[in-house]
């Protein structure tokens, strides 16, 4: 009896529904910091930006990706949004209708650094030698 291929693990791109509620979660997330309905001297007048959420395969976990604006203070402002996380969370469930909302860890979105190293190799390469 010939036995089964075995496929090498990869990860597989998010289905449409993970790519919803990541949606749904950036807006109420967004606006749960835009409003302050908590108050934390750490984020206190610092504006934060969403990039994208990231929902696992079982809708239990989302990673959050997150700068706050021109990059200043990010070791102040990711901690207190990890610290803040349980209460981020509620304030979310109550915006958005899941039967539970995903446990959110905030990490560094590191995509704008990334395209502005891009930029300027692009530009040296236009320059030329």
């Amino acid at each position: 009896m010939p036995s089964k291929a075995v496929r090498p693990r990869t990860a597989k791109a998010p289905t449409q529904r993970q790519l919803r509620v990541g949606e749904a979660l950036r807006h109420a997330v967004s606006e749960v910091l835009m409003r302050e309905d908590f108050f934390d001297p750490d984020l206190s007048n610092i504006s934060i930006t969403i990039s994208e959420i990231l929902v696992s395969s079982d809708l239990a976990n989302a990673r959050v990706y997150t700068m706050p604006l021109g990059g200043v203070n990010i070791e102040v402002v990711l901690p207190a949004l990890n610290r803040l996380a349980p209460v981020i969370q509620s304030f979310v469930a109550k915006k958005v209708h899941l039967r539970r909302t995903p446990r959110m860890r905030f990490f560094l979105d590191e995509s704008f650094e990334n395209a502005e190293k891009m930029n300027k190799l692009f530009a040296a390469i236009r320059q030329g030698p």
